[in-house]
């Protein structure tokens, strides 16, 4: 069985392109040879900056020959239907087979189609994949049609086997496919001819050229890294910059050089950030000071003089690079020494937010209301958290963000310290973006973690005001991410927040715009209330009267509106929508902890479930309760009680709910179970009240014998009506008392 190489040489691939890439020529090429026909052992996909390469090993030599039947019309079918067959099929009609059928004669087409050599069908699938590659930029150059990411200079495809190599010929406007490549630009400039993919990769090696990026990656890291422990200094870990290097070059070279002093005292970050967003430099770091001393470049290509001459050329680019940010760090240092950084957010009164939702600084003015309402709730002082919240934004205006975003809240943290703010709220400027991700750290500092919620909650209430919510896949202002920042800080910082609450504060200020209008400018302003609210203009008009009423109702005279701002908030209040956008997300992440969907929901139907821990600690006791031999059985005895009691409540027309009496029961398991409920319900009210879930399942769970002992041995629907109504309330008793710890009848089983 022949194995097969591709290699698609080319001027410099992007870096960012190269990953995917690889797997496209993977995929377009091996998904082309089955569909035509051929297996493969496997496959293996690799990537230079100048070259794209696939290897197929154990490819079947030919495609199986196919035999195909096809039923057409009948026999004495009329022409033109015999005709149509006919030339779908490729067949004359003495070729047609006729066969019994228990309609009549039928009319069969047999079909071979003989197999083909791979060479055949390798060429036909790489022109296709050539011609077709999903580059995300491309280009064209010279008088042919075809488009690539950098113009293609050569293709190499070969077949070999135990006989030797076949080049297949596959030819791509002036490009015809051969068995030579070409090593390193500058260390080996030769084309050089190979015969499988063995030889192509011990070839290339000694033309300087690492085929596999992971190799290269892990040379590049392990060169720097030695050389940093070396001289008791270390390297800043950077996967996506390593990454990124990994994809310039095809022969790493890594090289050491020195930071100019006058440079030492700039932060740490805006160091690394300045050399790994300009100069693709790794930072090498003092582990005694925390301090970024030196660099590590990586060349692609040895040098006489070991690369002194491009690690000279280097500084001096870098220390342009470092003069321009110690130049914005002095400036913006200037200006908190002069201004403060209140004074620094001045000037976010000018910069749009977005269009519907004002500026930054009025944004910064909700995010402060917000952030006093939760500082008690986080253990957080309410003046603290709303001085950070004041000044968490603010180095948005100053010059170091302005050159490099990525450093938004970082500098906010060293213009605080230097302007003399509390180290709570300086840590806030930083950590109140977090967390990003779901990886990311989640803030710990109740000043910034009370500044944290009340950003991403000011977010969510202002974008659900607007109406602007993810649709499908499309989260354009990322509030699923900001609804689950949400969630993992109530959680990890088991904070009892209720939410609805805090959504009616968030959305005062947008209801103080649209109240005031609704109530003192009719005219202009009912067409527009009416879009927003997303109620018709005759139901503006009636909820206008209702909040002049309440108006009325206060002795108001249309000055002070915070009263009916309030009236607003309970009259149209859009905090639903946005909680459930919340248990949306809370789903999955439980669901990632292992907990069922089913379990979930029966948590969200009990009261309380705005607050995200409460909601929490009672699905994971419902969850591990259910994993129990007593949570399964009792399931199945409360699933059995429901069933019977909705199904004669149903028949009789009356809920039975008026309270079961012990002296009606007429066996033990009756008296049994009538004692077992009232024992569970003395012992589950104050495990709830105390919120010990654990308990309430455990006094749950000593239901379930008795219960399996009553159905056993009693007949819920008796004859005798006055007792077949007091086991029916009985049912009810039992629904109720499991009902005060969740809603069983949403589980499933």
């Amino acid at each position: 069985m022949p194995d097969l190489l591709i290699e698609l040489f080319s001027e410099e691939i992007p870096a960012r392109m190269q990953a995917r890439a690889r797997e496209d020529l993977k995929k377009l090429v091996t998904d082309g040879l089955v569909e035509a026909g051929l297996t493969y052992a496997s496959a293996g996909a690799f990537s230079t900056p100048r070259r794209l390469v696939l290897t197929v090993q154990g490819l079947t030599a030919e495609s199986p020959t196919l035999r195909e039947e096809r039923k057409g019309p009948k026999a004495d079918a009329p022409a033109a239907a015999i005709e149509g067959f006919l030339r779908s099929t490729g067949l004359t009609r003495d070729q047609l087979e006729e066969r019994a059928d228990k309609k009549g004669a039928v009319l069969f087409a047999v079909v071979e189609r003989p197999g083909r050599p791979a060479a055949e069908i390798v060429a036909e699938v790489l022109e296709r994949t050539i011609r077709t590659f999903p580059w995300p930029k491309s280009m064209r150059w010279g008088a042919g049609s075809l488009r690539w990411v950098r113009p293609l200079h050569s293709i190499l495809c070969l077949l070999s086997d135990e006989g030797g190599a076949q080049v297949v010929p596959v030819t791509v406007d002036h490009l015809t496919s051969g068995n030579t490549t070409e090593g390193h630009r500058f260390m080996a400039p030769f084309r050089f001819a190979v015969t499988g993919f063995d030889d192509y990769a011990a070839k290339l090696k000694r033309a300087f050229v690492m085929l596999d990026a992971a190799e290269r990656e892990q040379a590049i890291w392990h060169d720097a890294t030695t050389r940093a422990f070396a001289q008791g200094l270390e390297v800043v870990p950077d996967p996506g910059l390593l990454s990124e290097v990994a994809g310039l070059v095809e022969w790493p070279v890594v090289l050491m050089g020195t930071i100019g002093e006058e440079f030492l005292g700039l932060p740490p970050e805006v160091l690394q950030t300045s050399m790994r967003e300009h100069q693709k430099f790794f930072s090498i770091r003092n582990p005694a000071t925390g301090r970024i001393e030196k660099f590590v470049t990586v060349a692609n290509r040895e040098t006489a003089d070991h690369g002194a001459t491009i690690l000279k050329g280097n500084a001096k680019v870098l220390s342009a690079r470092l003069s321009d940010a110690r130049f914005f760090w002095e400036n913006d240092r200037r200006t908190v020494d002069t201004v403060g950084m209140k004074g620094m957010a001045e000037g976010l009164r000018h910069v749009t937010f977005h269009n519907k939702l004002g500026s930054q600084w009025d944004r910064i003015q909700r995010i402060e209301a917000l952030a006093r309402e939760i500082a008690p709730l986080v253990g957080a002082s309410p003046d603290l958290a709303a001085e950070a919240a004041r000044v968490a934004k603010a180095d948005l205006q100053s010059a170091m963000v302005g050159e490099f975003p990525e450093l938004q809240g970082t500098m906010g943290t060293y213009y605080a310290r230097a302007a003399g703010l509390p180290e709570a709220v300086a840590l806030a400027c930083k950590a109140h973006y977090q967390p990003l991700g779901p990886s990311d750290e989640v803030p710990t500092d109740p000043v910034a973690v009370a500044v944290a919620l009340a950003d991403k909650i000011d977010t969510l209430t202002g974008f659900w005001w607007i109406d602007e919510k993810p649709t499908g896949s499309k989260d354009p202002f990322a509030l699923r991410r900001a609804a689950l920042g949400v969630i993992r800080l109530v959680l990890a910082t088991n904070a009892r927040l209720p939410l609805l609450e805090l959504f009616l504060v968030g959305y005062e200020p947008f209801n103080w715009v649209l109240t005031r209008e609704l109530v003192h400018d009719e005219d202009a302003w009912k067409e527009e209330s009416a879009r927003w609210l997303g109620i018709t203009v005759e139901e503006a008009e009636r909820l206008r009267s209702r909040l002049q009423e309440q108006q009325r109702q206060r002795g108001q005279r249309g000055g002070n509106l915070s009263d009916v701002c309030i009236g607003f908030n309970n009259l149209v209040h859009p905090g639903a929508d946005l909680l459930s956008f919340f248990h949306d997300r809370l789903k999955v992440h439980l669901r990632e902890q292992g907990i069922r969907h089913d379990v979930i929901d029966a948590c969200l139907a009990m009261p309380g479930n705005d607050d995200l821990t409460l909601l929490v600690k009672r699905a994971e006791a419902l969850s591990a309760f259910l994993k129990t031999d007593d949570g399964t059985n009792l399931l199945q005895g409360f699933k059995r009680a429901n069933n019977i009691l909705a199904q004669a409540e149903e028949k009789d027309g009356v809920e039975y709910s008026f309270g079961a009496d012990p002296k009606f029961a007429e066996t033990d398991e009756e008296r049994a179970l009538f004692a077992a409920l009232e024992r569970a319900e003395a012992a589950i009210a104050p495990a709830m009240q105390a919120e010990d879930f654990a308990a309430a399942m455990a006094a749950m769970a000593a239901l379930r014998a008795p219960i399996d002992a009553f159905f056993t041995a009693v007949q819920v629907n008796a004859d005798n009506p006055v007792l077949r109504r007091n086991r029916l309330n009985m049912l009810h008793s039992i629904r109720a008392i499991c009902a005060r710890v969740a809603d069983l009848t949403r589980v499933e089983g």
